[in-house]
């Protein structure tokens, strides 16, 4: 799916609220400053992420970009600045890809817990066979010790994981037992029965 992103290249200064500044850079991109139409990217940017690849519109030609970076107001928690990577046409790409855990596993029913252990891998593809996520079955998980590994991950055509094939992906452990809370024990008392210690008399000198 071709996720299409309007631009404006800019000139002068931003009303930031309805705009969000960007620059677009690259091997063979000279550094470019544009503007984006802040409702319009906020929707896109929830859908792609950073992980598909977006076509800008409104330049001299069309450009394939991936979303590299993305600030926000630290107080209003809204987008203030976007930065672009172009990718070279015909080249590959190495880049990271979120997982996405679909299914149900049984070992919850027998106390057992999956735990997530990798939440995105890098793959190396043409910016046209980047998937948007790789969909991790959890349904195969059945017992306590059972994981699912890089190399179980299945993914389009023409993409590539690098990321080691051996490293744990999600894993079954089995549930957390409570400790028992200790008991301080009680504070000794002396006994009222207990004999009082007396001091013996020193013997007169002489004797």
């Amino acid at each position: 799916m071709t996720i299409i992103l309007n631009t404006i290249v800019r000139t002068g200064a931003v009303d930031k609220t309805i705009l969000i500044p960007a620059v677009v850079y690259g091997p063979k991109q000279p550094t470019m400053s544009v503007t984006l139409d802040r409702k319009e990217f906020e929707k896109i940017f929830k859908q792609a992420g950073e992980s598909s690849v977006i076509t800008l519109k409104g330049l001299e030609k069309p450009l394939d970009v991936l979303v590299h970076e993305v600030s926000f107001n630290a107080v209003r928690s809204e987008i203030q600045h976007v930065d672009f990577y172009a990718l070279e046409v015909g080249k590959e790409i190495t880049t990271d890809v979120p997982l996405e855990f679909v299914g149900e596993s049984v070992v919850e029913k027998i106390d057992g817990m999956i735990n997530k252990v990798l939440h995105e891998v890098e793959v190396t593809c043409q910016p046209a066979d980047l998937p948007h996520n790789i969909e991790v079955d959890i349904s195969v998980l059945t017992e306590i010790d059972a994981k699912i590994l890089v190399s179980d991950l299945v993914v389009p055509k023409g993409v590539k994981i690098e990321t080691l094939a051996t490293e744990v992906v999600a894993i079954v452990v089995g549930a957390r037992e409570e400790e028992p809370e200790e008991i301080a024990p009680a504070p000794e008392t002396e006994s009222a029965e207990s004999p009082v210690a007396t001091e013996t008399p020193a013997e007169p000198e002489g004797k």
